[in-house]
């Protein structure tokens, strides 16, 4: 056999040890992560839940999600092994641009608006007048009339386009 004809499966084959390597070394990861683990300790779910490790048993973590609320997780549940200071700052910190008890949404729009009346042609009034209302009813009646005609033999009214027969 020629060497060129190999060379795809060769290449192939090579492709796929790297692959299962590679996802090999991850499982070992997760595992030692996971053996990390212990009561006390600051986790995230795979489903973005914070808790606190308080029993591990073979297959089973029990975990603490709030005080005195404890919920039953599989070991592969758990997506990661937080630091002491990482979990307290996520868990029990607040952001230091926010401030407790201060207002962020206003409570009405009046504070979105200006009181500045220099701005008074930048406001559109959608106000409608009683002549632009006029106005309105007699081009709706005028297209009506214009669009649909009478039969004269039953008295029914019909539309442009539709035909005569049925």
């Amino acid at each position: 056999m020629n060497i060129v004809t190999l060379l795809p499966f060769i290449v192939l084959i090579g492709a796929m040890f790297l692959m299962t390597r590679s996802a090999k070394n991850k499982q070992r990861q997760a595992a030692q992560m996971r053996d990390s683990m212990q009561p006390g300790t600051g986790v995230r779910t795979i489903g973005g839940m914070y808790a606190t490790v308080k029993e591990i048993r073979d297959d089973t973590v029990l975990l603490e999600v709030a005080p005195g609320t404890h919920a039953l997780f599989a070991k592969n549940a758990v997506g990661a092994v937080l630091e002491a200071d990482e979990f307290d700052r996520i868990v029990n910190a607040t952001p230091d641009d926010l401030e407790i008890g201060k207002s962020v949404v206003p409570d009405d729009a009046s504070s979105l608006t200006s009181d500045d009346s220099s701005s008074d042609d930048a406001k559109v009034d959608f106000a409608k007048s009683e002549a632009d209302d006029d106005a309105d009813d007699t081009a709706e009646s005028g297209s009506k009339d214009a669009a649909a005609t009478t039969d004269e033999k039953s008295g029914d009214v019909k539309r442009k386009g539709e035909s005569g027969s049925e």
